[in-house]
């Protein structure tokens, strides 16, 4: 953010306007500046031809400056923030210059500073802001392997820190979803400039860890970071040096709310890798769309704090199994809505609370706005109740949640007293501040409210001075008071009557006595104006030592509102308390996926047992017979255990899990150049290379996007490899019956499957899991219902029957795998590898190439 100062080298050529704006766009050359000029904001030269696209606005072009025709486009003053919406949304930043001088004082340029800077990551206006939703400022760097993250949530004060392996960049980028990223000028992440983040590259120096300790320290003031558990970080504190510093320059001014430096360790939180979080549909479709999805089907939450809550812990399943159960205790307690404890109760007084969390920010930022302190107002009034509501809970964390409602007295009533009942929405409009606040407010005031009753005496006089019945005494913004005349009695005025417009139709004109009221009556609302805004900040800075009690009061409600919410949706949904087991392993019974079944009229339950002696269930079933939505719905369950929320089943009983992988689905990653196929495989080796005996694992037709025999090799290998050296808990869908095999062979693993029947040449899926393998896979009839033509149909049943036949003749075929083995290998001159060897299997036609394969096999028999 700190540049060299470099105004242009013909700066005394321009105009003393264009001269001031140059100098301050010198300071900020990369982003767009908003250089407030009356009731406009103007963009000059090339930023206006860059806002004109970007916002479609009209670019226009007036005068010269250095012989430059100056290029324009500007935005009103009170439409700025939809502008500045859109520019964020694009991943732009902007600085907001304005007028600092007195225009009626200043004899050249009135004099301009840089207000703000508004970019991605550092918004706190509810304008700017998704309030469902947070949006965080990250710093990253990398030193020797080892990834050092910084985030900063400025519009609540969050600030957090950890140190991880490099290759974990991805599954955090994907779980904290920053809305702006700072890095090192010179690392090149592959990948990262095509992901759609905003990317603020700054110099190498500014990520030094000795320059964190200092800034962090100095701010927190204390002598150093070990009470935060951050002394042993370097990395770290290398990208908080540079998050920080930034984060002050936008705001131009200490960051008072942010009190706390909070290090993450990777082991709090089940890891989800950033497949498994697009694959769940946790917060996004795979379509990218908000709703359907577990957030979209969890969030009955009625307050905004709630929802971003929520949004959080879905990302951030417990491994803390104690946190865990105080969550669960906690919704039984209001699931069996006890007397005066009801969740209706506490879902009603909730709803409607204002974002206490946003506002805390804006007050420590001097940016909160008068409806913010009368929305803060109006929910501390409720605390009572809702402390009335908590005051008989007995689960442990209600106690904790009702303990903060006790807030200062003082606050509330400095609120109720210095705050309109309805204030105006915008400081600079007046009527805000509460009347009977502050006696010298009231006495400007007076004066205006006894204006009209001033103009309308004024004006009966005048008529009878005068003789001029249709004598008018108005007033307007552009020539204040005035006395209108008809042109027709115009030569009927008074002597002391000065002319102050000229109308097509009448004379306005002026009195010494109405000139000497109008100035004090003028100067009375300036000044009553200025006195209002000057008590305004008199406020905030009274609020500001109680800004750690809002955010302890926000979290406090967000959490209640989040645990309400799990309440409600367990009684309308029939959800149970899951179990929490030491033993390893997934025992559910009447599992239901918690988002299909809203989509669905009615959806089968299934049971689903993987344990220490029951590691991996191979699924097999027809294609839309619901094998992912089988697995999904599995992982779904665990998650939600992990959050603290009741899950969709009769009955769960869940062992320790330190992560969930999956592996469903594919497409292309054209940016990355990478195929359907290397996208599979890059999601399996994550999944072998990491996962543990206590992760869940959820493999769907591993294999699919290559040959048969390539992805059926792959297949086996990799259940193989899960079974024999991972030990996890799996799921692993396929369409490759020989893979049914390894029942036989591992005694931890079974067959289940998903079945369907055919009924009046159609086929009924069933939806149901039944013990071992399917008896087939049903593709043609599935390809029917997809609207593949008929004809096509026929043609491929035929063939079907012909491949069949043809198997039948040549003898049953046996697994590819049956006598593959390291001790017994096939011998190196015989023929039939000499043929294959022969072969170029690329250049053979697939008609060939199963004319060779019977070939080859006539050769080993004999």
């Amino acid at each position: 953010m700190n540049r060299p100062f470099s105004p242009p080298a013909d700066l005394d050529k321009h105009t003393p306007v264009m001269q001031q704006y140059l100098r301050l766009k010198a300071q900020h050359p990369q982003q767009l500046l908003f250089y407030r000029m009356g009731d406009f904001y103007e963009l000059f030269f090339e930023d206006a031809e860059r806002a004109a696209r970007l916002l479609d606005i009209t670019l226009t072009t007036r005068g010269q400056s250095a012989g430059t025709p100056i290029k324009m486009a500007g935005v009103p003053f009170h439409a700025v923030e939809q502008y500045l919406a859109r520019l964020v949304k694009l991943g732009e930043s902007a600085v907001i210059c304005e007028q600092i001088g007195d225009p009626t004082t200043s004899k050249g340029p009135v004099e301009r500073a840089v207000a703000r800077i508004v970019t991605p990551g550092t918004l706190t206006d509810a304008a700017l802001l998704d309030e469902r939703s947070d949006s965080l400022l990250l710093a990253l760097t990398i030193h020797r392997g080892t990834l050092g993250l910084a985030w900063l949530n400025l519009a609540n004060g969050e600030l957090r820190a950890m140190e991880c392996p490099a290759p974990a960049l991805a599954l955090h980028l994907e779980r904290l979803r920053p809305a702006e990223i700072l890095l090192p000028e010179d690392l090149r992440l592959a990948g990262l400039e095509q992901a759609g983040f905003a990317l603020r590259r700054l110099a190498d120096w500014q990520f030094d860890a000795a320059t964190g300790r200092k800034l962090l320290t100095d701010h927190f003031g204390t002598h150093d970071l070990a009470g935060f558990g951050a002394d042993r970080l370097e990395v770290g504190l290398a990208a908080a040096a540079a998050l920080f510093d930034y984060a002050q320059a936008t705001q131009r001014q200490a960051l008072t709310h942010v009190t706390h430096l909070k290090v993450e360790e990777e082991s709090e939180f089940i890891r989800l890798d950033a497949a498994t979080r697009r694959n769940l549909e946790l917060t996004e479709t795979l379509r990218g769309e908000p709703a359907p999805t577990l957030l979209s089907a969890m969030d009955l939450c009625v307050t905004t704090m709630g929802s971003r809550w929520l949004r959080h812990a879905l990302h951030h399943p417990l491994r803390d199994r104690e946190q865990i159960r105080q969550r669960l205790a906690a919704v039984a307690e209001w699931v069996d809505d006890r007397p005066g404890t009801g969740v209706e109760d506490i879902r009603s007084e909730l709803k409607g609370i204002a974002d206490i969390e946003r506002i805390a920010a804006r007050i420590a930022l001097k940016s909160a706005r008068p409806r913010d302190l009368s929305a803060l107002r109006d929910a501390l009034r409720r605390l009572p109740a809702l402390a009335a509501l908590l005051s008989a809970s007995e689960a442990p964390l209600l106690v904790s949640i009702h303990a903060t409602f006790g807030f200062p007295p003082q606050v509330v009533a400095l609120l109720e007293g210095a705050i309109a009942a309805e204030p105006a929405p915008a400081l600079r409009d007046g009527g805000v501040i509460a009347t009977g606040y502050d006696g010298q407010l009231d006495e400007l005031r007076d004066i205006q409210a006894n204006c009209g009753a001033f103009l309308q005496e004024l004006e009966r006089r005048e008529r009878e001075r005068s003789g001029i019945a249709n004598l008018k005494v108005e007033y307007n913004k552009v020539h204040g008071f005035y006395i209108e005349v008809t042109r027709a009695q115009s030569d009927r005025v008074p002597d002391d009557y000065r002319r102050r417009q000229t109308l097509k139709n009448a004379e306005r004109y002026i009195t010494p006595e109405l000139k000497a009221f109008e100035d004090k009556a003028l100067s009375a609302q300036e000044r009553a104006l200025a006195r209002e805004k000057w008590l305004f900040e008199q406020i905030l800075l009274a609020l500001t030592p109680s800004i750690p009690d809002f955010q302890a009061l926000a979290r406090a409600l967000a959490l209640a509102d989040g645990l309400a919410a799990f309440a409600e949706i367990a009684r309308r949904h029939d959800y149970v308390a899951p179990t929490l087991t030491d033993a390893a392993g997934v025992d559910i019974d009447g599992g239901r996926h918690p988002v299909v079944e809203r989509q669905v009229e009615h959806f089968i339950a299934n049971a689903c047992q993987v344990h220490t002696t029951r590691r991996m269930l191979l699924v097999t079933g027809p294609n839309m017979g619901g094998k992912s939505t089988f697995m999904r719905q599995v992982a779904l369950i665990v998650l939600l255990a992990h959050v603290g929320s009741f899950v969709p089943a009769r009955q769960a009983r869940i062992g320790p899990i330190d992560a969930i992988f999956t592996r469903i689905g594919a497409s292309d990653d054209l940016a990355s150049g990478r195929s359907t196929f290397m996208v599979e495989m890059t999601e399996a080796a994550t999944i072998l290379n990491n996962a543990t005996e206590h992760s869940l694992v959820l493999m769907d037709e591993i294999g699919r996007g290559t040959s048969t025999f390539d992805g059926l090799a792959l297949a086996m290998a990799i259940a193989r490899h899960l079974l024999e050296r991972n030990g996890a808990l799996t799921l692993f869908a396929t369409h490759y019956f020989e893979l049914t095999r390894l029942a036989t062979e591992y005694p931890e693993c079974a067959n289940v499957h998903l079945d369907a029947v055919e009924h009046s040449h159609r086929i009924v899926f069933l939806h149901a899991v039944e013990d071992g393998p399917a008896s087939q896979s049903y593709g043609i009839e599935v390809a029917a219902l997809a609207g593949i033509p008929a004809s096509v149909v026929r043609d491929a049943k035929r063939r079907l029957r012909a491949l069949e036949n043809r198997q039948i003749a040549a003898g049953p075929q046996e697994d590819l795998f049956a006598h593959l083995s390291e001790a017994d290998p096939p011998p190196a001159n015989h023929p039939a590898l000499t043929a294959l060897a022969a072969l170029s299997p690329d250049d053979l036609s697939p008609r060939e190439a199963l004319e060779h394969l019977y070939a080859l096999k006539r050769l080993v028999e004999t």
